[in-house]
C-alpha cells in the first residue's frame, strides 16, 4: 500500500466519487469528500470515523470554494490528490435544448472543476507535489447525437487538463484527465437531465441512441469499483499519463475515432496545405 495521503474528492455521494472514496479509505488514506446536505455528511463520515471528512459544497457556488480549500488545508492537512468528479449528464437535441441548460452543464462539469482546482493550486505548487485527476468521459473524445452539451463540457475539461498539466509540470504537480466509458453508475438514469422533445424531424437520429442507452442502463460493462482501483493505481505512478481511458468500450471507440480522424486529415491534406504562403 502506498503512503497514506489526503484525497479531496468532489461528489462522493454516488457514482465514481463514492467508489473512489471507498477505495481510498480502504487503502488507509484520508478522504475529504464534498456532499450536498447534512444527511449525506453523516453517511460519509460514518464510513471511516476520523479519516472520512465531509464538506457540504455546491461546486457552482464559486465564492465558497477558495475558503473551503484553505479550511481543509488548515484543519485536515495537505491535500495530495485532488479528484474533480462532480458532474452530470445532459441529454437533448441541441436545437431543442435551452441555452440555460448548457450554462448549467458547463457550470458544474467545467467551471466547478476549474474553480476547485484553482483553489488548491497555490498549496500544490508551493509543496512542489500533488496530483489533479479530472474525471471526464469518453464523451470528451467521441460524440453521438443528443448529448452535445455534455460532450462539449467534457471536451473542454480534457483540453483544460492537458494545458494545466504542461503548466504545472515544472512544479512536480501532475494532471490526468480520466475518461471512463460506460459504467454501472446512475449517469444515464435518474441523474441525467433531459430536455423535452419538440421537433419530430430529429426522431430518426435521436430515438435509436436514446433507446440503446436506456436498454444498456444497468448492464454496462464497466465496474465502478474496478475504476476506483485503477484510479488509485494511477495516483501511485511516478510519471502518470496526461490522459487515461477506462473501459474496453472507451478504448475501442476512441481508437476508431482517432483512425477516422487520421483518414479524414489525410484525405484533405492538399486542401489543408493550400492555405500556406508560398515559399
Amino acid at each position: 500500500m502506498s503512503t497514506s495521503r489526503i484525497f479531496f474528492i468532489t461528489g462522493v455521494s454516488s457514482g465514481f466519487g463514492r467508489a473512489i472514496a471507498a477505495a481510498a479509505l480502504a487503502a488507509g488514506h484520508q478522504v475529504v469528500g464534498t456532499v450536498r446536505d447534512e444527511r449525506a455528511r453523516g453517511e460519509f463520515e460514518g464510513q471511516a470515523p476520523g479519516r472520512a471528512h465531509a464538506r457540504i459544497l455546491d461546486v457552482t457556488r464559486f465564492d465558497r470554494i477558495e475558503p473551503l480549500a484553505a479550511e481543509v488545508e488548515s484543519s485536515v492537512g495537505p491535500v495530495g490528490v485532488l479528484i474533480n468528479n462532480a458532474g452530470y449528464g445532459h441529454e437533448g437535441v441541441l436545437e431543442e435544448s435551452p441555452l440555460e441548460e448548457m450554462r448549467r452543464q458547463f457550470d458544474v462539469n467545467v467551471f466547478g472543476a476549474v474553480a476547485v482546482t484553482k483553489a488548491f493550486l497555490p498549496f500544490l505548487r508551493a509543496r512542489r507535489a500533488g496530483h489533479v485527476v479530472n474525471i471526464t468521459s469518453m464523451g470528451g473524445f467521441i460524440t453521438m447525437p443528443g448529448i452535445a452539451y455534455y460532450c462539449g463540457s467534457k471536451f473542454a475539461l480534457e483540453g483544460i487538463s492537458e494545458v494545466l498539466g504542461k503548466e504545472l509540470r515544472a512544479f512536480g504537480v501532475h494532471v490526468t484527465a480520466v475518461a471512463p466509458g460506460s459504467f454501472r453508475t446512475d449517469w444515464a438514469g435518474r441523474s441525467m437531465v433531459r430536455s423535452p422533445r419538440s421537433i419530430p424531424e430529429y426522431d430518426p437520429v435521436f430515438d435509436p441512441v436514446r433507446a440503446a442507452r436506456q436498454e444498456k442502463h444497468g448492464r454496462q460493462l464497466g465496474d465502478p469499483a474496478k475504476a476506483a482501483e485503477a484510479i488509485l493505481r494511477l495516483t501511485d505512478m511516478a510519471a502518470p499519463p496526461a490522459h487515461l481511458l477506462l473501459g474496453s468500450d472507451a478504448l475501442r471507440l476512441v481508437r476508431e475515432k482517432l483512425a477516422a480522424m487520421e483518414a479524414e486529415i489525410a484525405a484533405n491534406e492538399a486542401l489543408t496545405r493550400s492555405t500556406d504562403i508560398a515559399p
